[in-house]
């Protein structure tokens, strides 16, 4: 029974029409990857900033105004340099385009065997192969897309900046605020404070790193223990650095 319902996904995912719809897709950029980046460093990031004013004795509001302050500016930071990223990336593809089409202007020969050689090294040879170049070279745009695919190895569709960015800040500003909730919390006991935000920091920490297995591929439990692990060690260095600190310095 399992196996005769494995079958038939199979063979749902390789109809045409479904081949076709995942093939289009993938050639779009997907910024689940800028928001599990974006939301893993700002939950290591502010938590190791908690973790720290915590160990060296500080009040609940330090931690608070460090944290937060951590959250926007490393947040911003971490945006920008992925919405230039991003930029240079796109600047890089246009100006391959450009490259590719003067050449094609210049020396379509030249051109031509390109094309010519690097489907011979996929396997392919005689009729078939020209037919494939003369197809190829007969179209301008696919022309021109082959070349940057096939000899540059540029995606035809990169990340447009400000989404990249703004994916970024924003899940790094959602995941990142989970450590300090518990310090916003009126009326929550002070000795509970900090396990509250270890736990709750722990769960975020598991469910994004699920979400990179899936984007990923990989295992969900594997990707969520290993964020889990990176961010308790951050933590973990964090909270020992400033309760060393508080006790060389002598701080009560």
């Amino acid at each position: 029974m399992y196996k005769h319902h494995l079958s038939g996904d199979l063979e749902g995912e390789h109809h045409p029409d479904r081949i076709r719809s995942r093939l289009e897709s993938e050639q779009q950029h997907s910024y689940l990857g800028d928001a599990v980046l974006g939301g893993i460093d700002g939950c290591v990031t502010t938590f190791a900033v908690v973790a720290g004013a915590v160990g060296a004795g500080f009040p609940s509001t330090v931690a608070i105004v460090l944290g937060t302050a951590n959250l926007l500016a490393d947040g911003f930071s971490m945006a920008a340099s992925n919405y230039q990223a991003s930029r240079t990336e796109q600047e890089r593809l246009i100006r391959a385009r450009r490259h590719e089409e003067r050449h094609i202007d210049q020396i379509p020969e030249g051109e031509r065997e390109e094309v010519r050689q690097i489907y011979r090294r996929k396997g392919f040879s005689g009729e078939g192969l020209e037919h494939i170049v003369e197809t190829i070279t007969a179209d301008r745009k696919l022309w021109v897309d082959t070349m940057i695919t096939e000899e540059l190895g540029l995606p035809l569709e990169p990340a447009a900046p400000l989404r990249a960015g703004l994916a970024t800040f924003v899940a790094f500003l959602v995941v990142g605020l989970v450590p300090l909730l518990p310090f916003l919390v009126s009326g929550l006991a002070s000795g509970h404070i900090f396990t509250a935000s270890c736990v709750m920091t722990a769960l975020a920490f598991f469910a994004v790193g699920s979400a990179k297995g899936h984007w990923l591929g990989t295992s969900r439990l594997r990707g969520g223990l290993e964020t889990l692990a990176v961010g308790a060690v951050a933590a973990g260095l964090a909270y020992g650095v400033g309760a060393w600190l508080r006790a060389m310095f002598g701080v009560s």
